[in-house]
């Protein structure tokens, strides 16, 4: 799988964006270091073409998690964004303006998933009218999902 088109995406306070063309495969890695990187049970990535990858607000700090291996993320929101090494790049799925487009095609190391992952879905989903209205009133100081010439709006 490869997508030409160029997609963009960035951290949610908006510090970091990028624009990034030609994606490689989608997938989902449940190493342990994924995981705390992530925050999450594994991390979402999709491998980047670095010539074809442009930071278009900021740029990534980044941390060395292994003798191998740096992470991207923005210093100000902690949002991350890379998962980098000498052979390339690989960009968050999550950070991207439009993750559903990037529908994961494989999964790396299945067997350091979380005992329980194969089972998530079956959870019972909570369908309650008032949570989601809680949920709906909030109001987002997030970056929204397109680019923008400056951020937050009311930046002079």
């Amino acid at each position: 799988m490869t997508i030409d088109q160029p997609m963009s995406g960035g951290c949610q306070c908006g510090a970091v964006r990028f624009t990034a063309g030609k994606l490689g495969r989608p997938s989902i890695c449940h190493c342990r270091m994924c995981q705390k990187a992530f925050g999450g049970f594994f991390g979402p990535l999709v491998t980047a073409d670095p010539a074809h990858l442009e930071w278009t607000r900021g740029a990534p700090t980044l941390f060395r998690s292994s003798a191998k291996i740096w992470r991207g993320f923005c210093a100000k929101c902690g949002t991350p964004l890379t998962y980098q090494m000498r052979e390339g790049v690989e960009l968050a799925i999550g950070a991207f303006d439009h993750p559903e487009r990037l529908e994961p095609q494989i999964q790396v190391n299945h067997k350091k998933r979380l005992p329980w992952i194969d089972h998530l879905f079956d959870q019972p989903v909570l369908d309650n009218p008032e949570v989601e209205a809680a949920h709906a009133a909030i109001e987002s100081w997030q970056h929204p999902d397109h680019n923008t010439d400056k951020w937050p709006e009311d930046a002079t």
